[in-house]
């Protein structure tokens, strides 16, 4: 028995629409994960980027479940000593929701060009409307 192995080149990609309204961020962050690997179709090859194209909309009315609004922070570091940012995920989900989202999706790729690639495919917005109409993008089904 042959095993059957992708080419990137013959694969075709769909555009899929993710409403993150009143869902935990993290689940739809993961959902996302998944489309832009490809690991739902059935020819996946986990070397091979066959994922597809991801429109994150109503990321600003995704929710962040328990105390995690107050407790978990976005850290950056300018590279200077003593040069740490912290914002807690409050500020940052009211100013600036479309990083937050766009962060957790890209903590569950790889960390390599296959995962840069990835990620590259991924559009995230604040409210319900997006750029994409021409693509003809298809709402994915709720989890």
């Amino acid at each position: 028995m042959s095993t059957y192995m992708a080419k990137k080149e013959t694969l075709e990609r769909k555009w899929y629409v993710i409403d993150a309204a009143d869902k935990p961020l993290g689940k739809t962050a993961a959902l996302a994960a998944t489309i832009l690997r490809g690991k739902h179709r059935p020819e996946f090859t986990p070397n091979v980027d066959c994922g597809e194209f991801v429109i994150i909309v109503n990321a600003d009315k995704a929710v962040l479940t328990g105390k995690k609004l107050d407790q978990k922070f976005y850290y950056r570091h300018s590279g200077y000593i003593g040069g740490l940012k912290a914002t807690s995920y409050r500020t940052l989900m009211a100013t600036k929701p479309e990083l937050a989202m766009e962060l957790a999706v890209k903590g569950m790729l790889a960390k390599n060009s296959l995962g840069a690639a990835q990620i590259a495919r991924l559009k995230v917005y604040a409210g319900a409307e997006h750029k994409q109409q021409a693509q003809k993008p298809i709402a994915y089904p709720a989890q």
